[in-house]
């Protein structure tokens, strides 16, 4: 019995290293679109008019705040519908998907879509990860769990910065989106 609480106990700082890896990607994909916005204004997505740039980027930004809302209302029930692991997953999968698609959008509205859909998506994660560190850890390692998976979030944000503009002068600001996204799917 000793041997398999060992066991469990190394096991369950691993699920814990990959949700760590799940919000630092959820945290990334988020960061894309505020890093190439200015590269996204000069290509026409925001519309042509200057004056109306700002007001267009609001309205994608607003789009994934709202659905991000919403989904945060339907995920934690949704979750606890399927499970941990399938819902964990499914989000994954859907917010991956949703950043890849931000490569075809070449509009306000497309852009907008596609940033709601990352949001509706991106919402299972805090969901999926904070269950994950109830079934996982007890008690009174559940605070430590949590402060070294959420801290997932500050390292996506620092990396975001670091790969993204990167990737967007040497291969176009489309590949910034597929690239950050197909992460996820790894």
């Amino acid at each position: 019995m000793l041997e398999l609480q060992n066991k469990i106990g190394k096991y369950r700082w691993t699920i814990c290293a990959l949700v760590f890896f799940a919000t630092t990607i959820n945290y990334l994909d988020r960061n894309v679109l505020g890093l190439l916005k200015t590269t996204l204004s000069e290509n026409g997505v925001f519309g042509s008019d200057k004056a109306n740039q700002e007001l267009y980027y609001s309205y994608v930004v607003i789009c994934f705040q709202f659905a991000y809302a919403i989904g945060m209302l339907l995920a934690g029930r949704i979750i606890d519908w399927i499970g941990t692991k399938k819902g964990y997953f499914l989000s994954l999968l859907g917010w991956s998907f949703a950043a890849i698609g931000h490569a075809f959008a070449h509009t306000t509205f497309t852009f907008g879509f596609w940033r709601a859909a990352l949001g509706v998506t991106e919402s299972g994660n805090f969901p999926a990860a904070n269950k994950t560190m109830a079934e996982w850890f007890p008690k009174k390692e559940r605070a430590l769990a949590t402060g070294i998976y959420n801290s997932g979030a500050n390292i996506g944000a620092i990396v975001a910065p670091l790969t993204v503009p990167y990737i967007a002068i040497n291969w176009g600001w489309e590949w910034a989106f597929v690239i950050t996204g197909a992460i996820g799917l790894i």
